[in-house]
Protein backbone atom coordinates (compact mmCIF):
# COMPACT_ATOMS: atom_id res chain seq x y z
CA UNK A 1 0.00 0.00 0.00
CA UNK A 2 1.07 3.58 -0.82
CA UNK A 3 1.33 6.11 1.44
CA UNK A 4 -0.92 7.61 -1.21
CA UNK A 5 -3.30 5.04 -1.43
CA UNK A 6 -6.33 6.88 0.81
CA UNK A 7 -6.29 9.59 -1.98
CA UNK A 8 -8.02 6.96 -4.03
CA UNK A 9 -11.04 5.81 -1.69
CA UNK A 10 -13.88 5.32 -4.33
CA UNK A 11 -17.31 7.07 -2.51
CA UNK A 12 -19.79 6.42 -1.60
CA UNK A 13 -17.29 4.97 1.16
CA UNK A 14 -18.74 3.45 4.57
CA UNK A 15 -17.67 4.62 7.76
CA UNK A 16 -17.68 2.45 11.30
CA UNK A 17 -17.83 3.90 13.98
CA UNK A 18 -18.21 3.69 18.16
CA UNK A 19 -21.39 5.60 18.86
CA UNK A 20 -20.45 5.17 22.51
CA UNK A 21 -17.33 7.07 21.60
CA UNK A 22 -18.13 11.28 22.48
CA UNK A 23 -15.20 12.43 20.21
CA UNK A 24 -16.88 10.04 17.28
CA UNK A 25 -20.56 10.75 18.35
CA UNK A 26 -19.41 14.46 17.72
CA UNK A 27 -17.44 13.84 14.39
CA UNK A 28 -20.80 11.93 13.15
CA UNK A 29 -22.72 14.87 14.07
CA UNK A 30 -20.69 17.33 11.64
CA UNK A 31 -20.56 14.27 9.14
CA UNK A 32 -24.17 14.37 8.96
CA UNK A 33 -24.16 18.47 8.17
CA UNK A 34 -21.54 18.15 5.96
CA UNK A 35 -22.26 19.06 2.11
CA UNK A 36 -21.17 15.86 0.94
CA UNK A 37 -23.24 13.77 2.81
CA UNK A 38 -24.03 11.45 0.03
CA UNK A 39 -20.73 10.06 0.08
CA UNK A 40 -20.74 8.64 2.82
CA UNK A 41 -22.54 5.40 5.15
CA UNK A 42 -22.29 5.97 8.72
CA UNK A 43 -22.51 2.68 10.74
CA UNK A 44 -22.11 2.45 14.70
CA UNK A 45 -20.58 -0.61 15.49
CA UNK A 46 -21.95 -0.50 18.85
CA UNK A 47 -25.50 -1.01 17.56
CA UNK A 48 -27.38 -4.09 18.83
CA UNK A 49 -27.67 -5.18 15.26
CA UNK A 50 -24.58 -4.51 14.07
CA UNK A 51 -22.49 -8.08 13.15
CA UNK A 52 -18.58 -7.40 12.42
CA UNK A 53 -18.71 -10.74 10.98
CA UNK A 54 -20.75 -10.08 8.01
CA UNK A 55 -17.84 -7.69 7.20
CA UNK A 56 -15.31 -9.65 7.92
CA UNK A 57 -13.91 -8.54 10.41
CA UNK A 58 -14.16 -8.44 14.10
CA UNK A 59 -15.39 -6.45 17.27
CA UNK A 60 -12.16 -5.63 18.93
CA UNK A 61 -9.99 -4.88 15.71
CA UNK A 62 -13.06 -2.32 15.02
CA UNK A 63 -12.98 -1.08 18.22
CA UNK A 64 -9.45 -0.68 18.47
CA UNK A 65 -9.11 1.59 14.97
CA UNK A 66 -11.55 3.14 13.20
CA UNK A 67 -12.46 1.65 9.88
CA UNK A 68 -13.89 2.72 6.50
CA UNK A 69 -14.64 0.66 3.08
CA UNK A 70 -14.61 2.21 0.03
CA UNK A 71 -17.04 1.03 -3.11
CA UNK A 72 -14.30 -0.85 -4.68
CA UNK A 73 -14.40 -2.86 -1.42
CA UNK A 74 -10.95 -1.55 -0.73
CA UNK A 75 -10.25 -1.11 3.47
CA UNK A 76 -9.23 1.80 5.15
CA UNK A 77 -7.56 1.49 9.34
CA UNK A 78 -6.55 3.64 11.50
CA UNK A 79 -5.43 7.34 10.19
CA UNK A 80 -5.72 5.94 6.95
CA UNK A 81 -9.34 5.88 7.43
CA UNK A 82 -9.27 9.10 8.39
CA UNK A 83 -7.46 10.12 5.68
CA UNK A 84 -9.84 8.51 2.92
CA UNK A 85 -12.89 10.01 4.36
CA UNK A 86 -11.51 13.25 4.33
CA UNK A 87 -10.16 12.66 0.75
CA UNK A 88 -13.28 11.73 -0.47
CA UNK A 89 -15.03 14.70 1.27
CA UNK A 90 -13.07 17.04 -1.33
CA UNK A 91 -10.28 17.84 1.45
CA UNK A 92 -7.47 16.02 -0.61
CA UNK A 93 -4.83 18.80 -0.41
CA UNK A 94 -4.70 18.37 3.69
CA UNK A 95 -4.63 14.54 3.11
CA UNK A 96 -1.64 14.62 0.90
CA UNK A 97 0.08 16.76 3.17
CA UNK A 98 -0.45 14.30 5.67
CA UNK A 99 1.40 11.45 3.51
CA UNK A 100 4.40 13.55 3.68
CA UNK A 101 7.26 11.49 5.01
CA UNK A 102 7.91 12.62 8.71
CA UNK A 103 4.11 14.27 8.84
CA UNK A 104 2.92 10.90 7.97
CA UNK A 105 4.69 8.78 10.51
CA UNK A 106 3.57 11.19 13.45
CA UNK A 107 -0.22 11.48 12.59
CA UNK A 108 -0.05 8.22 12.45
CA UNK A 109 1.15 7.23 16.00
CA UNK A 110 -0.90 10.48 17.45
CA UNK A 111 -3.70 8.78 16.08
CA UNK A 112 -2.58 5.16 17.71
CA UNK A 113 -2.25 6.81 21.13
CA UNK A 114 -5.73 8.56 20.14
CA UNK A 115 -7.53 5.76 19.52
CA UNK A 116 -6.02 3.54 22.72
CA UNK A 117 -7.24 6.24 24.93
CA UNK A 118 -10.24 7.88 23.24
CA UNK A 119 -13.03 6.85 25.81
CA UNK A 120 -11.35 7.70 29.20
CA UNK A 121 -10.25 11.06 27.40
CA UNK A 122 -14.38 11.59 26.20
CA UNK A 123 -15.38 10.91 29.53
CA UNK A 124 -13.05 13.15 31.31
CA UNK A 125 -13.82 15.93 28.66
CA UNK A 126 -17.61 15.62 29.09
CA UNK A 127 -17.33 15.97 32.96
CA UNK A 128 -15.19 19.14 32.79
CA UNK A 129 -18.44 20.58 30.68
CA UNK A 130 -20.42 19.18 32.81
CA UNK A 131 -18.74 21.17 35.91
CA UNK A 132 -18.60 24.60 33.61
Amino acid sequence: MSRYTPLHASPPVTLFHDGHCPFCQQEVAWLEKHRHREHIALVDIQAKDFNPQAYGQEFNAMMGQLHLKDSKGEWYIGMDASRALYAVLGYRRLVKISCLPGIRGAMNAGYRFFARRRIKLGQWCERRQAKR
